[in-house]
C-alpha cells in the first residue's frame, strides 16, 4: 500500500466528490463476501466511497481501517457515515495521482 500524501489525498476527496456510495454496511458488519466485492470493484474503479448505516454496530473508524487492511487500500476520508476508499488498480489504471 502506497502512502498518499495530503496533496494526493486532496486531489482524491475532489475526483470522489461526484460519486454515490456503492456499498453499503450494515447491522451484519463487514463479511468476507462483502471484502471480495470492494476488492474486486476497488481494481476496477480505483476510487470507491461505501456508505455506513445507522443500524451498524460497528464504528465507521474501525470498519474503515479493517476494509483498508483487508483489500491493501488506502482511506481517503471518512465524512459522516461515507467512508471513501482508493486503491491503485493493477490493469484499469484511470487516476493519476500529482
Amino acid at each position: 500500500m502506497k502512502t498518499l500524501s495530503s496533496k494526493n489525498i486532496k486531489q482524491l476527496k475532489k475526483e470522489s466528490h461526484h460519486l454515490n456510495p456503492i456499498f453499503q454496511v450494515g447491522k451484519n458488519g463487514v463479511t468476507d463476501n462483502f471484502m471480495e466485492q470492494i476488492d474486486d470493484v476497488l481494481e476496477k474503479r480505483e476510487l470507491i466511497k461505501i456508505s455506513v448505516l445507522q443500524n451498524c454496530l460497528e464504528d465507521k473508524d474501525g470498519i474503515a481501517e479493517e476494509i483498508s487492511k483487508n483489500t491493501d487500500s488506502n482511506i481517503v476520508s471518512i465524512i459522516g457515515n461515507t467512508i471513501i476508499i482508493y486503491r491503485e488498480s493493477k490493469n484499469n489504471k484511470q487516476i493519476e495521482l500529482s
